[in-house]
């Protein structure tokens, strides 16, 4: 997972820097707010960032409170690195949007513990945000379907009292038929999306997954 660190002393930054790639994140290092609050704007930023209460400029509680006013298409889970001990400064940090917070100096053991905390955080936030869309893809295809029924049957209907004006031995017979099966069978599709009620997924080519309609519809 991608981690931001925001930290303008170089000792700290250089130290975190190296603790974090250890441990296996992609590390993106800023200096300053400003610089923090541009790098979580773009298309691939972090979703977990680090951010130091005192810095020159935009501090970390004023990036907290910015970025919670955007309207981000993936959550972030903000945490707070602070010399800060007093209960009214750390009200103050999560008021403005931090999710949690560490005391300088900071343990190497809690801020493992704290930055996984928020890992599970995001990777359940991001579970729950990609049911949701799928959801209502689901719905909205259902809606679809829905709405194809009534000229599938009509279809069905009409190549049926057709059948029964030809004879079996016409040439037109036979395609006339294959017509009526086909869509038959798009009805039942539409009726099998129309009854699926929550996502079920099946393997497909090499590594992708697609729903798999037999189950859910059942």
């Amino acid at each position: 997972m991608k981690v931001l660190i925001a930290e303008d002393d170089i000792t700290s930054r250089t130290i975190l820097e190296a603790i974090l790639t250890r441990w296996g994140y992609e590390v993106m290092v800023t200096t300053d707010g400003e610089s923090a609050l541009a790098a979580m704007q773009q298309t691939d930023a972090p979703q977990l960032a680090l951010l130091d209460w005192m810095m020159p400029g935009m501090d970390g509680p004023a990036v907290c409170q910015e970025l919670r006013k955007l309207k981000r298409w993936n959550p972030v889970y903000l945490i707070l690195l602070t010399s800060k001990s007093d209960r009214k400064d750390i009200i103050q940090g999560l008021e403005a949007g931090a999710d949690d917070f560490i005391s300088k100096p900071y343990n190497n053991d809690e801020l493992h513990a704290r930055l996984l905390v928020g890992k599970r955080i995001i990777t359940l936030q991001n579970e729950l945000q990609e049911r949701e869309k799928l959801q209502g893809v689901l719905e909205m295809a259902g809606a679809i379907c829905h709405e194809i029924n009534q000229p599938l049957q009509a279809l069905s209907g009409y190549s049926e009292l057709l059948l029964m004006d030809f004879d079996e031995n016409d040439p037109a017979f036979a395609t006339l038929k294959k017509i009526k099966s086909q869509v038959d069978q798009v009805g039942q599709l539409t009726r099998k999306i129309m009854n699926i009620t929550r996502y079920q997924s099946k393997p497909y080519l090499s590594n992708g997954k697609i729903i798999d309609i037999e189950r859910a519809s059942q």
